[in-house]
């Protein structure tokens, strides 16, 4: 077999002779070599055309679009249970602010304050300039203008109960404190406050508080609260009690038989501290009360009669 080679380079042919084994060996080899590369081909080819099967392509697709039309679902059921959540605790934070206004009400009209002052019908005042908060979410518009308006309501309701419950409480002390009342159960007005004849030398002599003759032993009681500080014999008052309550106001109590108080003791309106007597100067049972302020005799009936 021969084998005729052309060269560009030398410009001439040359001539190879092969034997007839060596000719057999290269055919075969061509010839496989051809066929592996048509096989390899085809196996290409046939896998490319699965994967570009339409019907495949399509069924994949419609299987992961329902496993996301799924998450949604779920997502928007999730979120709707927090809502449904949400919008309950907001009906009863409306239910709170509901009462906390009858509240305020009631104690408004028992405190006799100015409704226009507090004020638990209308709504609270707000104002002020916008402020943007970067990172800022947006919620559902309806749910968050709820939840702003019972805020604002609770705050308004907050700062309005607390300074009436100042008011009250510095309006229950004041009364607390200030003397007013009866310093006894049982007893009349024997002797009043101002200029009288002395009882025991007929002349004419000032008289700094208010007697009342009352059975001996019958209770003396504090007209407002305060802190003892004097309870003993005191020259012309006999066993004496008094009571510091602030504000300037110190009330006295002479001719009892017997104190029930000591100094530094706490006493409440109304509680018991003496037991009349006709100890001191004292022409029989009775109590002699006075009310000082600022350290000077008062008129008791004043306050006797509140």
């Amino acid at each position: 077999m021969n084998v005729i080679v052309f060269s560009k380079r030398f410009g001439k042919a040359r001539q190879f002779e092969l034997g007839r084994p060596l000719a057999m060996t290269v055919t075969i080899a061509s010839v496989v070599f051809v066929l592996a590369g048509v096989l390899f081909a085809g196996v290409q080819l046939g896998r490319g055309g699965l994967l570009l099967d339409p019907a495949a392509q399509v069924t994949e697709w419609g299987a992961k679009l329902e496993q996301q039309r799924l998450e949604v679902a779920n997502a928007r059921r999730d979120l709707q249970e927090r809502l449904d959540a949400l919008t309950s605790r907001v009906g009863q934070m409306n239910a709170h602010v509901i009462r906390l206004d009858a509240l305020g009400r009631r104690l408004t009209e028992m405190a006799n304050l100015d409704k226009g002052e507090f004020n638990f019908d209308s709504e609270p005042a707000v104002g002020g300039p916008e402020g943007l908060l970067e990172g800022a979410t947006v919620a559902a518009p309806e749910l968050t203008a709820m939840l702003d308006d019972l805020t604002n309501q609770i705050r308004d309701r907050e700062r309005q109960l607390s300074v009436l419950e100042s008011m009250i409480s510095t309006r229950n002390m004041s009364r607390e404190v200030v003397p007013n009342g009866r310093p006894v159960l049982q007893g009349w007005i024997s002797s009043h406050f101002g200029y009288r004849a002395d009882p025991f030398t007929g002349r004419n002599a000032y008289h700094q508080g208010i007697d009342f003759a009352g059975p001996a032993g019958s209770q003396v009681l504090a007209v407002a609260s305060g802190v003892v500080t004097y309870s003993k014999d005191r020259f012309g008052y006999g066993r004496t009690v008094e009571i510091n309550h602030g504000n300037g106001y110190v009330t006295r109590y002479g001719h009892n038989s017997k104190a029930l108080v000591q100094v530094g003791d706490t006493v409440q309106k109304g509680q018991p501290i003496a037991l009349i007597g006709s100890t001191g100067r004292s022409t029989g049972p009775h109590l002699h009360f006075e009310v000082l302020k600022q350290g000077r005799a008062v008129d008791p009936m004043t306050f006797v009669r509140r």
